[in-house]
């Protein structure tokens, strides 16, 4: 039996190291074409991803439902593994790997020009161990063009507040309140002044989802993806024992 991803009481959410990065947000376009599919390499298939690994993936195909960029993301911070995420939007596909302990992600693009498309398009089609390395490693020859790494950062970010999941991820919902973890920076993002505000806000309080919905000109959806990339970055702090983690007269949780 593995150890359990939930959180436990006021503890923040596992990510990476942060590195100064900038990324474009807001952006509505299309994602950019590319010549033709990038092979991966891998040759293998989600069951050869670790036990843990694989059961916390596992939990978000119920019904026949796909995997969301964002819950591979979380899953493979919590795991800190390396994987290759095969993804495809229209008739293009394209494969990121995913390096959580050196806070780094291989793109065989422009990380801000594929940031800078509609991100909530993005499909995974599969999920399997990374067969690049991050540069620096011993295998030299597993090591990929240094021009295609970036800072993971800006990815996270812009996954979970454009990509295609709008509720909060399932170690956040519930009975639950929030507060901006101490020490935590936002140097690396170009945020809108708004979410600076509201992000401020969480650092003075703590409050739950309902209370946050409730800010002027946030609501329930932005509050969720707000959350989302705060927990990604390791930036937020979840407790199931404070007086502000209930959901009384409110159907906005899960």
């Amino acid at each position: 039996m593995f150890p359990s991803t939930m959180p436990t009481d006021d503890t923040g959410a596992p990510g990476p190291a942060r590195r100064g990065a900038e990324s474009r947000s807001g952006s509505s376009e299309r994602l950019p074409d590319l010549p033709a599919p990038q092979a991966d390499g891998a040759g293998t298939d989600i069951s050869s991803l670790s036990p843990s690994l694989l059961m916390d993936l596992q939990r978000f195909e119920r019904d026949g439902e796909r995997r969301e960029l964002l819950e591979v993301l979380a899953a493979c911070l919590r795991h800190t593994q390396s994987v290759a995420v095969r993804l495809a939007w229209g008739w293009h596909e394209m494969t990121l790997t995913i390096f959580p302990l050196d806070a780094l992600v291989h793109c065989p693009m422009s990380l801000p020009e594929f940031l800078g498309g509609d991100l909530s398009a993005v499909r995974v089609l599969r999920v399997q161990p990374a067969s690049l390395r991050p540069p620096g490693d011993a295998e030299l020859v597993r090591v990929g063009n240094p021009a295609y790494y970036a800072p993971l950062a800006p990815l996270l970010w812009a996954v979970a507040t454009r990509g295609s999941r709008a509720d909060l991820l399932p170690e956040l919902a519930g009975l639950a309140a929030y507060r901006v973890a101490p020490g935590f920076h936002l140097s690396e993002q170009q945020l809108p002044v708004e979410l600076v505000d509201f992000i401020n806000r969480l650092r003075q309080r703590t409050c739950n989802l309902r209370e946050i919905a409730e800010w002027h000109g946030l609501g329930r959806e932005r509050a969720s993806r707000l959350l989302n990339a705060l927990y990604l970055q390791s930036g937020l702090i979840v407790s199931r024992t404070h007086p502000a983690a209930t959901n009384d007269g409110w159907s906005g949780y899960r």
